[in-house]
């Protein structure tokens, strides 16, 4: 097995519940949740991502369901890290547990003021191709933090706006994988995102998504090298990405879906490098 340079911070969904809808995909989903079956599709992904990274873990909290979803953690580019601050009063009482986290492991904290909602890696992806950060804004992540992220980066930050509240997070709808490639879903974005994202990325690195496959959260993939990890995904796309060459591994994930998440939400790159 190659030596792994990766390494990826999980939380087991010790605490996991869908007690109050934060998201559409929560909404009638309520109290719904099989906590065995969540508990095994996680390990599932765990298992899967353990053979090509290491895995590092996130000690779970009572009465912090939602802190299964790292992704949404902060941001973390080389030593530095951008906790979230959440839009959700729900979500907020994981902030402290996460700075503290992130400040016992050495990492510099980059803290927004209060007043300025951020939700780390659902909102703020690393392009594989450009000098860029894809950084969205719309739901739960508010365009005043972009500046931020651009002062403390020293990256040229793309602004994205989200229109449709199924995709809240830009990571639900758009993915950076290895070579350039982008897996995205065009209707989760206004006119002037996709100008954006079309002037930046050629046509022939473009993966547009269906809307059955956006809805299955393919865009919520976890990408390492030439392997794509996610829920599920059509066999259109399944060819696609192997005519690219890229692997793709299925990881049933439909207990996180009820919550509004799958394989990305549930993982966050702790080995982002500055440029």
């Amino acid at each position: 097995m190659a030596y792994k340079t990766e390494r990826i911070l999980m939380c087991p969904p010790d605490y996991f519940s869908v007690e109050q809808a934060i998201n559409p995909w929560m909404a009638g989903n309520e109290g719904r949740l099989n906590p065995a079956v969540a508990r095994r599709q996680w390990e599932g992904l765990r298992d899967a991502l353990t053979e090509v990274v290491d895995i590092e873990l996130l000690e779970a909290q009572p009465g912090l369901p939602d802190l299964v979803f790292t992704a949404n953690a902060g941001f973390v580019c080389g030593a530095r890290a951008v906790p979230s601050h959440f839009m959700p009063h729900e979500r907020r009482p994981e902030e402290a547990w996460v700075k503290r986290w992130f400040a016992d492991r050495g990492f510099e904290l980059c803290v927004l003021p209060d007043d300025i909602g951020f939700e780390g890696a659902g909102d703020c992806l690393i392009d594989r191709g450009g000098p860029w950060l894809w950084t969205g804004y719309g739901f739960r992540t508010e365009i005043e933090a972009h500046a931020r992220l651009a002062e403390w980066f020293a990256r040229e930050i793309v602004s994205v706006r989200l229109v449709d509240a199924r995709f809240y997070h830009i990571d639900t709808c758009l993915c950076p994988l290895t070579g350039g490639y982008l897996l995205y879903f065009p209707d989760a974005f206004d006119a002037a995102s996709i100008d954006n994202i079309e002037q930046r990325v050629p046509p022939e690195r473009r993966i547009v998504v269906s809307a059955d496959d956006a809805a299955n959260f393919a865009c919520n993939a976890v990408n390492v090298g030439g392997h794509v990890f996610l829920h599920d995904c059509s066999s259109a796309l399944e060819r696609e990405l192997g005519r690219l060459g890229f692997e793709v591994h299925r990881t049933p994930l439909s207990e996180f879906l009820k919550s509004g998440g799958s394989a990305k939400c549930l993982t966050l790159r702790l080995t982002e490098t500055e440029l």
